[in-house]
C-alpha cells in the first residue's frame, strides 16, 4: 500500500491569506499547505480520501489514472469543494463517492445536477454511496472500515484501510474507535495548532492520541500557519511521530 498526501493543511490553507508570519512567508515548500486530502493505492484500487478546493493543483503534476472510490470525512467545504473537479476522471467510469447519511443528504443539497436521474451531458458521474459507521465495506477487494470520531460536537468518519488509520478534523474519539485502530502501522491523523482549540485536537492532544494507538509511525496533518516552522516542530516530536507535509509518500 503507498499513502500520498496531497494536502496536509487546515481549511485556510498555508500560506494563509493576509498573513505575513514566518510559516506564511517561509520559503520551505514544506511549510506551504493545501488543504487536507490523500490518495491511498492499494493491490487493486485507488482510493481519494476527501476531495476539497485544492483539487485540481493536488493533481495536475500526478499521473492521470482511475480513481476507485472517494471517502468522505464530513461535509465541510475544505472537504468537498473539489468534488466537481472529479469530472476528468469519469472518462475512466463512474467514481462512487462515500459518505455517511447526512454528508450524503448534504452534498445533494449543495451539488443537485450531479445527483438527478437524468443529469446533462458533461456533469461529473460521481455517484452516492451512503455508508454505515462501523460496518466494513468494499472498493474492489480493498476493505475501507468508517469509524466514529467527534469534530466538536459534530460527529464525522476517520477510516481504516488495512494497517492504514487516516482521521482528520477530530478533538476527540469514542473507546470503540480506539479499538478499531488498535494494531495499525500507520496512523495519520490532525493535529491543528499547538494551542487548544474548541473544534479540532491541537498538537499535545494528538501525541496523546498517537501514544495510546501505538502505530509504528503517526503522522499530523490539518494543520495551521499556527504549527510553527515545520522544520522546528519536527525536532520536538518523538522519533516516531512527524509532521506530514504535502507530496510526503508513506509506504507500508
Amino acid at each position: 500500500m503507498k499513502v500520498r498526501i496531497i494536502g496536509s493543511g487546515t481549511s485556510t490553507g498555508v500560506p494563509q491569506i493576509g498573513c505575513t508570519c514566518a510559516v506564511c512567508t517561509s520559503a520551505d515548500p514544506k511549510d506551504n499547505r493545501l488543504r487536507a486530502s490523500a490518495i491511498v493505492e492499494t493491490e487493486d484500487a485507488r482510493i481519494l480520501i476527501d476531495c476539497g478546493p485544492d483539487f485540481r493543483e493536488q493533481v495536475l503534476h500526478l499521473p492521470f489514472e482511475k480513481i476507485d472510490g472517494v471517502l468522505i470525512t464530513h461535509e465541510h467545504y475544505d472537504h468537498v469543494g473539489g468534488l466537481d473537479d472529479l469530472r476528468p476522471f469519469c472518462q475512466f467510469g463512474s467514481v462512487p463517492i462515500y459518505a455517511e447519511e447526512y454528508v450524503a443528504r448534504g452534498l445533494r443539497s449543495r451539488m443537485p445536477y450531479c445527483f438527478v436521474e437524468h443529469s446533462y451531458p458533461g456533469v461529473p458521474n460521481i455517484p452516492l454511496q451512503e455508508i454505515v459507521v462501523g460496518q466494513p465495506f468494499y472498493i474492489n477487494h480493498t476493505e475501507v472500515l468508517p469509524l466514529r470520531v467527534m469534530h466538536g460536537r459534530l460527529p464525522i468518519l476517520g477510516y481504516r484501510i488495512g494497517k492504514l488509520g487516516y482521521i482528520t478534523d477530530m478533538l476527540t474519539m469514542p473507546e470503540e474507535s480506539y479499538e478499531q485502530l488498535a494494531g495499525v502501522d500507520v496512523l495519520i491523523v490532525n493535529a491543528l495548532r499547538i494551542a487548544p482549540h474548541p473544534t479540532h485536537q491541537n498538537l499535545e492532544a494528538a501525541l496523546a492520541v498517537a501514544r495510546r494507538i501505538q502505530a509504528k509511525k503517526t503522522y499530523f496533518i490539518h494543520m495551521s500557519h499556527d504549527m510553527s516552522l515545520h522544520a522546528e516542530a519536527e525536532r520536538r516530536l518523538p522519533e516516531n511521530i512527524h509532521l506530514a507535509f504535502d507530496g510526503l509518500e508513506i509506504l507500508l
